[in-house]
């Protein structure tokens, strides 16, 4: 029984957008630590004797502290063997993969990482909302919502000033604070969606303009988990044309 970490991205919340090479590594765990934003059904493809450990994060309240988290790796792993880390989305976008990995490292136990389909495109895509398109926006940003201060991204003030689009992950509590940047550099008419529980069979989406969303999102009762996207290829959306069309004055 050799100690081994893998830290998996389970993908956006559709359990089918898993990769081949997650579900292997789940079919040879003896551990899996696994968080809210991960499918649950994806612990079918674990071993029925495996040990499975729910360590996820929610309505902001954590099950466990991250160096809790370390610690049970290392221990999982010493004592069971083959510890699976199930993250939602890919582990490296704001999934603090690297540091459970660099934990476990200078505890001397190998570790693989096993990229994941990011919420950052693949929820924008389940609407039908492209983060890049020729001729509208040429690129991204993907910000946290919040930095371990509690506080807004620096980078989001330089993002709203941009033409690309943004995609804010984690952001709903600081959902006014981020509208009310964008009206303050004149951008409150920019296109903008919000999407709860991306591609899964209860998503949720809100598209309007900037100005509005709070309002909007208050009114529709949408609210966290969600993915923020703030930018012209939000008016790909269908119901974002088929809102804003009706809303034109008709020409004499």
């Amino acid at each position: 029984m050799q100690p081994k970490l893998t830290l998996v991205g389970a993908g956006p919340g559709d359990g089918e957008l898993i990769t081949l090479k997650g579900i292997k590594a789940l079919r040879q765990a003896d551990v899996v630590l696994y968080d809210e934003l991960a499918n649950a059904t994806l612990l079918d493809y674990a071993p029925a004797q495996a040990l499975k450990v729910y360590v996820g994060k929610k309505a902001g309240e954590a099950s466990f502290t991250q160096h809790e988290i370390n610690r049970m790796i290392v221990r999982f792993a010493t004592k069971h063997g083959h510890v699976v880390r199930l993250k939602g989305g890919d582990s490296f976008v704001f999934g603090r993969g690297y540091e459970e990995s660099e934990y476990a490292r200078q505890h001397d136990i190998p570790c693989e990482w096993i990229p994941g389909v990011s919420s950052c495109i693949a929820v924008p895509a389940s609407q039908h909302i492209p983060v890049t398109c020729r001729g509208v926006s040429e690129s991204f940003w993907v910000i946290t919502g919040t930095t371990r201060h509690g506080e807004l991204s620096d980078d989001l003030q330089l993002a709203a000033q941009s033409q690309a689009t943004v995609v804010v992950l984690m952001g709903m509590k600081k959902l006014e604070e981020i509208c009310a940047m964008y009206n303050h550099y004149g951008r409150g008419h920019l296109p903008m969606a919000v999407i709860q529980n991306g591609t899964r069979a209860d998503e949720r989406c809100v598209v309007g303009q900037v100005w509005e969303m709070p309002k909007l999102v208050t009114g529709q009762g949408v609210g966290a988990p969600a993915v923020i996207i703030i930018g012209e290829v939000v008016a790909l959306h269908p119901a974002y044309l088929s809102e804003y069309v009706r809303s034109l004055p008709v020409a004499c």
